[in-house]
């Protein structure tokens, strides 16, 4: 695959433009709480809060438009832009100092982000010389994005905390400083596609592309067609919900399961990274057991085994029966991740392709955020009831009827996927296209 010169290109931009965003967003939330340190924990707390809230708001809101412009204009062009503009707003950072303008960056950046990835995402089959190797490709930009770029990251950003008192500077002059560096990671990213990859603009002009689609309306409207009218697509839709329904729900409730387990901060960080973990193996066995079962039926599959898991997740009596099953729930998702995004590049035709990557991004982003925001509420309703079994009485906090509850949900919408998108083969999806109106 990376001896491809433009899917390596891309790739490396990818890499390089991961790693800036994880470094961005520890930099951003730590900014965050040094800028309201003066005005207590509570201040902190709620500006902590609002960064994350506000990242949130564009894949909410967006989606749908973003996968419109990767569709409608040149995807080299909107890729270039969004790093620009990521690049004059972070350096703006510094020179403003407030918290509101903070706000303000990270809402924009955001926005930006969420055009740039179904531009690139939709761009990805165009620089492959075969059809079967989408689903390489998109190991390689999964692994990147939420490995390699995670840890550099992390890591890059620690370094910065450690050097900047050995140098005299306060904390909040060393995140200036490393926003400042991070922003030219977006200049470089920006001007290595505008000159080095020139095929990300596609098969098909920005002319063309307006002209086979002359209205912003006509476009989301025949996107949602599309999906609702397209078995394949339907179904992924369908088996993304649950899958991301239950990795929320394990994320909302790992502090307060870990709690029931007897364990305490470190339980609660293991069983968190062991989602991770097992998204990353899935991610790496994926392709191997795509070669014994065809894409559609593998999708619905993990989906159902990733349910059961979680359902194995509820019952578990010990905190390393607790992890296992977590990883379990984590690796089936990760290879119901992996396979969806390779039937989006493999079956779904190129003019339509950016809105039904930004579509299914901005679902799992929503699945992701109501998951997370209703389930600790359904444990507060729920509460720690008293079950009684031959004779004996447990007790049973919340977490485990939720994720029981969550584990049964998943399992029956990754049926329903299966069913919908049956098997197909792997011809590409044409769909009568219908003239602008």
């Amino acid at each position: 695959m990376l001896a491809i010169p433009a899917f390596r290109r891309l790739w490396s931009v990818t890499a390089l433009t991961s790693t800036g965003e994880w470094m961005s967003l520890l930099a951003l939330t730590s900014l965050a709480t040094h800028l309201t340190a003066s005005a207590g924990y509570t201040a902190q707390s709620f500006a902590l809060g609002g960064v994350v809230a506000t990242k949130l708001i564009p894949s909410l809101l967006f989606g749908p438009l973003a996968g419109v412009l990767a569709d409608r204009f040149d995807r080299r062009k909107v890729m270039v832009t969004c790093d620009l503009c990521k690049f004059g707003l972070l350096v703006s950072i510094p020179f403003v100092g407030s918290l509101w303008w903070l706000l303000v960056v990270t809402l924009l950046i955001e926005l930006c982000t969420m055009f740039w990835i179904p531009a690139k995402d939709a761009a990805v089959p165009n620089l492959l010389r075969r059809p079967d190797q989408m689903e390489a490709a998109a190991q390689l930009g999964l692994v990147v994005t939420y490995g390699v770029a995670v840890v550099a990251g992390a890591g890059l950003f620690a370094l910065v905390s450690k050097v900047a008192p050995l140098v005299g500077a306060d904390p909040a002059t060393a995140v200036y400083a490393a926003l400042f560096v991070n922003s030219f990671v977006f200049l470089f990213a920006a001007l290595t596609v505008w000159f080095r990859i020139p095929e990300i603009s596609g098969r098909t002009t920005a002319a063309e592309r307006r002209a086979a689609a002359p209205s912003v309306a006509f476009l989301l409207r025949d996107g949602f067609r599309f999906v609702v009218d397209t078995p394949v697509v339907r179904g992924l839709v369908i088996g993304i919900v649950g899958a991301f329904t239950a990795g929320g729900a394990v994320i909302a409730t790992a502090k307060l399961y870990a709690a029931g387990l007897g364990g305490g901060d470190a339980a609660y960080s293991v069983l968190f990274v062991s989602v991770f973990v097992g998204l990353a193996i899935g991610m790496g066995i994926g392709p191997r057991l795509a070669q014994r079962l065809p894409h559609n039926r593998l999708f619905g599959t993990a989906i159902v085994a990733a349910g059961l898991s979680l359902v194995v997740v509820a019952v578990a009596v010990h905190l390393f029966m607790a992890i296992a099953a977590v990883m379990f729930v984590g690796g089936f998702a990760g290879i119901a991740f992996l396979t969806g995004l390779t039937i989006i590049g493999t079956q779904v035709a190129d003019e339509v392709r950016g809105r039904i990557n930004a579509f299914v991004q901005s679902l799992v982003r929503l699945v992701l955020l109501g998951s997370m925001s209703l389930v600790p509420v359904v444990v507060g309703l729920v509460a720690t009831r008293t079950i009684t079994l031959g004779g004996s009485e447990f007790l049973v906090d919340g977490t485990r009827f939720v994720l029981a509850g969550g584990g049964i949900v998943a399992a029956v919408v990754g049926a329903l996927a299966y069913r919908q998108m049956g098997d197909r083969g792997s011809e590409p999806l044409v769909r009568d296209r219908e003239g602008a109106p």
